[in-house]
């Protein structure tokens, strides 16, 4: 019989835990890695079913493999803790997990961004590749974030969705941006790529059409529009740093 284990990262999420891991209880095991919480996240995720293995924290690709080194079984689903599996696609994964020769599985999210849950502008349909065979699955750890399974084999896409409740307040939403933008400034110049003065024109809008238009963020009306303006501005200051770092200045 083929097994299954949703798998957790966790630290420090015990307003999302129960819910997360009672959305998981379809799978044979339910296991949640967490890095050090201190807010009772260990506790709720134990009582609401889940087994909880202590996990040193590199980066969150090193976290996937801890994970993958560590369970047993032939299937593993990633869900982050902040996703919920809705009953439709605990269905729809029993069935895939079945189906040979596929590998892996790209799962499309649905993401709620301050209370809106988004038609387009990057954050639909959004796919993820989060089901995989667990011995054909691996992460490239130099990858630090928005981390991506490297799978042996031949991959597929469900057509349920995981519900992610992205972004609850926009404090929320700039903290976060501010940490991916600085990555993006940091990646970019350890490859070599060099930002030039007019990049903080002609970047911004790049990404603002990519967006609202490309992306189809006008179909969330002003919320769209405003998520668009405000990533484009996300990449002015991506270059800007990177100006700053080729310049030998120091940033804050």
């Amino acid at each position: 019989m083929t097994t299954l284990a949703c798998a957790i990262l966790a630290k420090d999420v015990a307003n999302h835990i129960d819910e997360c891991v009672r959305s998981c209880t379809f799978a044979d095991e339910v296991v949640v890695f967490d890095t050090s919480s201190t807010d009772g996240t260990q506790d709720i995720a134990r009582q609401a079913g889940a087994r909880v293995v202590p996990t040193p924290f590199v980066n969150f690709s090193q976290a996937r493999n801890f994970a993958l080194a560590h369970l047993q079984t032939d299937w593993v689903l990633f869900v982050d803790a902040d996703e919920r599996v809705t009953p439709e696609l605990s269905q729809e994964v029993r069935q895939a997990i079945r189906q040979e020769p596929i590998a892996g599985w790209w799962i499309p999210r649905y993401n709620y961004i301050i209370g809106h849950i988004m038609k387009g502008a990057g954050w639909y349909p959004d796919y993820q590749l989060r089901l995989m065979k667990r011995n054909l699955a691996h992460y490239d750890e130099s990858r630090e974030v928005h981390e991506l399974a490297i799978i042996d084999g031949q991959e597929g896409y469900l057509k349920e969705h995981l519900i992610h409740y992205n972004y609850e307040s926009w404090e929320q939403f700039h903290a976060k941006q501010e940490r991916y933008t600085r990555y993006g400034a940091s990646t970019l110049l350890k490859e070599g790529v060099r930002a030039h003065p007019r990049h903080l024109i002609t970047r911004p809008l790049q990404e603002f059409w990519r967006r609202f238009i490309t992306w189809q963020g006008y179909k969330d009306g002003l919320h769209g529009l405003r998520l668009s303006l405000m990533m484009a501005r996300y990449e002015q200051r991506k270059y800007w740093w990177m100006l700053q770092a080729q310049r030998g200045r120091q940033v804050t």
